[in-house]
Formats: structure tokens, sequence, C-alpha cells
């Protein structure tokens, strides 16, 4: 087994639980106690060849990339190699499988999808990257399973097949690990690729990497735009949307303009695909609001909102929330991965730059007049809060993935919000 997070110490579980010899591979030395503790053997540190030996089957959570030496040297040696959610999703006994990829929008869309199924009394669960991985489902599984999926995950699949994929957005992104735009596109293709005429790709027809992807397969296609009406009852104009047919005033929904409506009609589109009743879908269209970390006000303090979109962890994901709000104080920053963070510092409606982590250098460069480098989250803030004035909104929206600063995507907003209150409790002091 590669990897001992979450989904490693899953497949391991799983596979340990089913009679087979298993050993743990982590680069990190000090995940051997952990892996110990657990009842595995463990190889840790530097990866070495001499791993393989008596190996037949190399099951890879999403941490190593196709390219990385642990899964060369598997192919080179002859020993097959298998992505963790695949792996388990052939031994998932479920009548449906619902699977999401993309760029942006994915988390939202895995878990809304999941809920309307709920509502309409489906036993359903949300899983992958989301959070429960598929190999913890094996032993209980649902009735469909919601499963998010990676680029790096669909790169090694060879044998999963979804009746319903759902393509939120597909723009350059994981670069570093991919090598190219034109790679990172072949690998979202792989959730239709197998798709046959009985299946369905549900997909964002205003964006052309997902509609590049939806139509690579052979899958009956949905494609779906908030501000364009289709015969198949998904989409929508610039006072409502349609949900099968069904009309929703934009009055009516709890989220605010933006990416998150797109969201909402993909979710709704692919939970009635997968059986869901309209009653519900609607219901939960209506008073669907954002999850922590995307998109979610912190406080109003001295008619400043404090906005937390940590979640974006691209150029695409922020510009969006950018666009959401007419003057922003922009706290950006983190791993770029290769891709073009600078562009979020000239956009028109940005007032201030507060950049932070590897890539605060080219945000510098690219607006040096608007632009000021800090060390800390609890810095950025207290910056942020002296150039913002009444109508501002301070918005979190980093661009960059958080590993260089934070342990995750999670542990960047918590900080985020921890200095946002602490400048709430002065201002009421």
């Amino acid at each position: 087994m590669l990897g001992a997070a979450v989904s490693g110490f899953a497949a391991a579980r799983l596979a340990s639980s089913q009679g087979h010899s298993v050993v743990v591979y982590d680069a990190k030395p000090e995940r051997a106690s952990e892996i110990i503790s657990r009842g595995l053997a463990a190889f840790v540190g530097s990866w070495d060849p001499e791993h393989l030996t008596g190996v037949d089957l190399v099951i890879a959570s999403p941490g190593f990339p196709e390219r990385s030496a642990p899964i060369t040297d598997a192919y080179e040696a002859g020993v097959a190699v298998v992505a963790e959610f695949e792996w388990a999703w052939q031994q998932l006994d479920v009548e449906r499988t619902v699977a999401v990829t993309g760029t942006n929008g994915k988390t939202t869309v895995t878990a809304l999808t999941a809920e309307m199924l709920t509502a309409s009394d489906i036993d359903a669960s949300a899983m992958g990257n989301i959070g429960l991985a598929v190999s913890d489902a094996v032993l209980a599984p649902p009735t469909v399973a919601v499963i998010e999926v990676s680029s790096a995950q669909l790169q090694l699949s060879r044998t999963f097949r979804p009746d319903v994929a759902v393509v939120t957005n597909v723009e350059a992104d994981h670069l570093d690990w991919h090598g190219s735009a034109e790679a990172y596109r072949r690998a979202k293709e792989m959730i239709v690729a197998r798709q046959g005429s009985d299946d369905v790709v549900v997909f964002s027809s205003n964006d052309r990497g997902a509609t590049a992807v939806a139509s690579s397969g052979r899958a009956r296609s949905v494609g779906v735009d908030q501000f364009t009406m289709a015969e198949h009852g998904f989409g929508g104009d610039a006072d409502s949307i349609s949900i099968a047919g069904e009309r929703i005033l934009r009055d009516e929904l709890a989220v605010q303009p933006g990416p998150f409506v797109q969201n909402i009609l993909l979710a709704s589109a692919a939970a009635i695909e997968a059986g869901a009743r309209l009653g519900p879908v609607l219901e939960r269209a209506r008073s669907f609001t954002p999850s922590a970390h995307r998109q979610r006000l912190i406080a109003t303090i001295g008619g400043v909102g404090y906005v937390d979109d940590s979640k974006a962890t691209n150029p695409h994901a922020a510009l969006a929330a950018i666009s959401a709000y007419e003057s922003v104080v922009l706290i950006a920053g983190g791993q770029s991965k290769g891709l073009d963070i600078a562009s979020l510092a000239r956009q028109p409606n940005v007032k201030a730059v507060i950049a932070m982590g590897e890539s605060a250098p080219l945000l510098r460069a690219a607006a040096p007049e608007i632009c000021h480098e800090v060390a800390s989250m609890s810095e950025a803030v207290e910056m942020a809060s002296t150039l913002a004035a009444a109508g501002d909104v301070v918005l979190l929206s980093p661009g960059g993935a958080s590993w260089d600063m934070f342990d995750s995507y999670i542990h960047r907003g918590e900080a985020f919000a921890s200095a946002v209150n602490e400048i709430a409790e002065r201002s009421t002091a």
C-alpha cells in the first residue's frame, strides 16, 4: 500500500480483513509508529525498489503521481498498480455509482448530490476525496455511492465506469503533477472513457474543458448552464433557474449569486439521473448553503465583510470568488502548482492584495503598488482590516495550495477565522 493517510489506511484495513499480507510504504519516517501500531508492516523514508520484492499488487493512494518512483518501479517489475478508489469500487456492492470530478466545485456537488438522494429516501453516501475513503464503504455499502474523484486518481484508473459522471469544469491545474494542461485534461477524460450509451454525463456546457471531457465519451450527455434554458429542463436565466423543468426564482435560493448556483444545477441533474425525486431535490436546491471554507462569511466588522474561501486552491477558483464582490481586499498565496496565480492581483475590483506563502513574490511583482507581503495569517488579517473600508470584502481566496504554511486548506481557513474573530472581539470591547 502506497501512503499512510486516510485512503491508504482504509485500503490496508480492508485488505488485511480479507486475509492479504499488507505492507504500507510512506516517505515520512514519523509515520512508522502509527503504521506498526495498527498491526501492519511498514516501509518508511526513501523509496527502495527492493520494497516490491514478493509484492503481487500495489494500491496507490492519491498522493502518488503515476510518474513517481514507487509506481514506475512497479510497472517495470511487472507488478499491477491500482488506485485505492478503483480497487475498492471494484468490490463495492452498490446499485449505482455517481462520480464527480472537475477543477473546482466537485466537493460541493458530491455532497449536495448525496444529500438530495438521501432526502429522496435513497441510501446514499458521499465518499472518495470528500472524506470517507471508498475502502471504508465496502463492508457496509450504500445503495448509491457518490464518489469525488481527482485527476490523480482517474489517471490510474483502468476499469472505473460510473453510471452517472459529473464534470464541473476543467481548467489547467496540478501542472506540477501531470506535466501539461493536455495531460491533466486526458486524466479527467477517464471518468467517461468506459461509459456506454446507457450511462450519462452531466457537465457544465458553459465550460470548454468540461464540454471537451464530456464529448470524449459515449454516454448520453446533459449539459448545464445556469444562464441558458435547455430542452432537458436544467438551466436558467437572469431571474430564475430550472430543475427538471420546474422554475425557482434566484431570490428563493439561500446561496448568493455565483458559481454555487451552477453547482446546484449540476447536483440536481446528477441526483435525478441517479433516482432522486423532484420534490426533495427542489427543497435542497432552495436551502443549500456552502460548507466551511467555501465563500463563507465569517463576520461583518465596521461594514467590512470577512469571507473564508480557503478551498480556492487554484487561480480559477479564486477568480470566480473575486468576481462575486464589487471591492475586494484579497488575501492570497500559497503553492501555485505552476499556475498563473499572479493574475489574481490584476483584477479590477481588487483594491489591495495581502500576499503570503511561496507565491507571495509572484503576486507582488504583478501589482507592486497594491500588494503587501506578510509572514502569517494573523498579520494578513490585521493588515487587511486597516486597508478595508465599509462596503469592502476581505476575501481569503488563496489561489494556491496550503501546504507551504498550513496542514490543509481547512487549517488555513480556521486560522483566518480565528484572526477575524480576534478583531471582532476587539471591536466590541
